[in-house]
């Protein structure tokens, strides 16, 4: 059986059509569109279009209008922020002597075969359930001749207890090593136990000095208090199957790791994150303004 996670695809849609339309950039995904096939594509198209009365009911113009302004309140913020955030942190990371890049629920991230040439120092390993990696594998090939020779595939179900076990079984993996490891997009669908034990055992397997960044809704986002773009991703992905759970206020955040041996090192609010990341792309396109996702906020943590 096949299996497509369709929160994936659309992240990986965003991704694509930003790239695309666009010349100054958030974030440039320049091989998210070679991953999906035309059908796919114009499928997401087709159905977010179609969808304009529900992300904004009082909007009117052309379909190609409609995506656009879809794609950039609703679709992208989030997966182009985070990306943003997540390989600028890598890349400081390298420099400081980070050995390891550990992308967890990796899904149909690209950044292994559009490494730059100061990622050619580091192993790369991308740890997703079994069903999606190879999904994402054989729509790689059509993208690529060769598999990068730092790339390393796990199998883990994050729900699965013994996950773990899968990444220690990788030669290639040295515990030894400062890594650096991005969950993106993983906090929202498990519950804060889960998500709690994960950051555990990520903690048990990673030397002092190595970092996770990740993602996460702030404790109002499934309340009254959550802002509409919110209230309608919930909604989305509910329909997906894909059901958000967890939201964590700062405070309880800060304890959730500290229990787990990391400190917050960086920590940034939507505002933060339009500021810091939005802000050149924004100039760029006054009629297309992107503002970073109500209620999401990032995380570099360190291990102590």
């Amino acid at each position: 059986m096949e299996q497509k996670s369709m929160t994936a695809l659309v992240s990986a849609f965003s991704r694509a059509y930003h790239s695309t339309q666009n010349s100054e950039k958030v974030f440039d995904d320049y091989l998210a569109k070679k991953i999906l096939t035309e059908n796919e594509y114009e499928q997401i198209v087709s159905n977010m279009s179609k969808g304009i009365s529900f992300f904004n009911p009082s909007f009117v113009g052309r379909q190609e209008e409609a995506l656009r302004w879809i794609v950039d309140n609703q679709l992208s913020p989030t997966p182009l922020g985070r990306a943003a955030f997540a390989e600028n942190s890598l890349e400081n990371a390298v420099k400081v002597g980070a050995k390891q890049y550990l992308i967890f629920a990796a899904g149909y991230d690209t950044f292994a075969y559009r490494q730059s040439d100061w990622a050619s120092k580091i192993e790369i390993f991308e740890i997703d359930h079994p069903a999606i990696g190879a999904d994402k594998q054989k729509r790689i090939k059509s993208v690529i001749s060769e598999k990068p020779a730092n790339l390393h595939y796990v199998s883990a179900d994050f729900r699965e207890n013994n996950w773990q076990n899968n990444l220690l079984a990788c030669i290639e993996f040295d515990k030894s090593k400062i890594s650096f490891c991005s969950l993106l997009g993983v906090s929202y669908y498990l519950s804060k136990q889960v998500f709690a034990e994960t950051i555990n055992a990520i903690s048990s397997f990673i030397p002092k000095g190595s970092s996770i960044v990740f993602d996460y809704n702030d404790e109002n986002a499934y309340t009254d208090k959550a802002g509409e773009r919110a209230k309608k991703q919930a909604a989305m992905a509910g329909a997906a199957n894909e059901k958000m759970l967890g939201s964590y206020s700062y405070i309880e955040l800060e304890k959730l790791l500290d229990e787990s041996n990391f400190m917050i090192y960086e920590h940034l609010t939507p505002n933060e994150i339009t500021e810091q990341y939005f802000k050149k792309y924004n100039k760029a396109n006054p009629n297309h303004q992107m503002t970073a996702f109500d209620n999401v906020n990032y995380c570099l943590a360190v291990r102590k």
